[in-house]
């Protein structure tokens, strides 16, 4: 088990060795712990080599210039850079906020950009100041819309963060297909074979294998097939894309830049970098926020009260999991696979830093 601290140093230092400023490199390294510490690994500690793969094949700037390119009082377009995501992502949730403050809503689209970790982190942003946090992305293309077989679309998650009063706040944070790249990824390292429904061969075949998309394989959209919804995952996807790319002026569906170095660039680009979108929300704008929050309680006491059908746990309320994954990682320390200690451990030799393999 590693201590957070610790972790979050080290990645530090990998950002600050690579170019990053100290302020910067503090962004991403609290960007990923979070993601370890909220028990999702696929955004966390894994992401190491493949950020620091990308910085070395000359697709990342680590010193970007971040701008607002048009605005109006509730609404804005930024130009990330090209440097790491999570710079500009947290940049424009603090603008999307701002307006929010002003207006009683703000909405920032951003174009320019790259991978951001975790969208839940930039909605929970909101609730530092009563509000109500909406963040999205486009990611690189590697989701077959329903009938396809040739990739179009990232795994583009959604992430709404709502305060409430006694009860911790709603957060909803998921990828619009039924697995993430980063846990494929995981499942990859572990040596575990995939279940139907999750990813497809370059023939559109059903496939369980967790490394298919290194061969020309396809992510499906949530629901798997037709018969189970996946033409409804398809549809939450493209609003993604289409909120995060068309507003900003990012590249779209299968135009976005990879975001792991060994998929090739596309041939044709119809933007800047992959595009992200925010949102923040007053509560007053509708209501009182204490009125608000009271009624925010009665909606998850009302769903906690549900009877669990026989043999399931209680049902849940979003975020509770990873509320629970975050107490334990703060008592115990956070785990990491063996393999990714070694990608870590490799980065860390190239660039002269401590790494420790427990």
């Amino acid at each position: 088990m590693y201590k957070t601290n610790y972790l979050k140093q080290f990645v530090q230092q990998v950002f600050e060795k690579i170019g990053c400023s100290r302020e910067n490199a503090d962004t991403i390294s609290e960007i990923l712990l979070r993601a370890e510490e909220r028990g999702i690994s696929s955004h966390g500690m894994i992401r190491v080599k493949d950020y620091y793969q990308m910085y070395k094949a000359g697709r990342i700037n680590t010193k970007p210039e971040i701008k607002i390119k048009r605005e109006t009082p509730s609404t804005a377009v930024v130009d990330g850079g090209g440097g790491f995501g999570m710079v500009a992502a947290k940049q424009s949730m603090e603008i999307a906020i701002e307006k929010a403050e002003k207006a009683g809503s703000g909405w920032v689209s951003t174009r320019n950009s790259n991978h951001f970790g975790i969208a839940g982190y930039y909605a929970m942003m909101a609730l530092e100041k009563d509000m109500i946090g909406v963040a999205m992305t486009n990611a690189n293309s590697l989701v077959a819309p329903t009938f396809s077989k040739s990739r179009m679309l990232g795994t583009n998650p959604i992430a709404v963060a709502v305060p409430a009063g006694k009860f911790p706040p709603y957060v909803a944070d998921f990828a619009t297909t039924p697995i993430a790249r980063g846990k494929l990824a995981i499942k990859g390292k572990k040596g575990e074979r995939m279940e139907d429904g999750f990813v497809q061969d370059k023939q559109g075949n059903p496939s369980d294998d967790p490394d298919i998309i290194k061969e020309g394989g396809a992510i499906l959209p949530l629901g798997g097939d037709r018969l189970h919804g996946s033409h409804k995952g398809y549809c939450l996807n493209s609003i993604v894309d289409i909120f995060s790319a068309v507003f900003s002026g990012a590249n779209f569906g299968p135009f976005v830049p990879p975001q792991v170095p060994y998929l090739p660039l596309p041939e044709e680009q119809v933007g800047t970098g992959l595009g992200h979108f925010f949102g923040a929300m007053r509560i007053d704008g509708f209501q009182e926020k204490d009125e608000f929050k009271r009624r925010m309680d009665q909606w998850m006491e009302t769903f906690k009260s549900s009877e669990s059908a026989e043999g399931k746990p209680s049902v849940l309320i979003p975020g509770e999991p990873e509320r629970e994954a975050e107490q334990k990682s703060a008592s115990e320390g956070i785990h990491l696979l063996e393999p990714i200690q070694k990608d870590l451990k490799e980065v860390a030799d190239e660039l002269d830093i401590p790494f420790e393999i427990k």
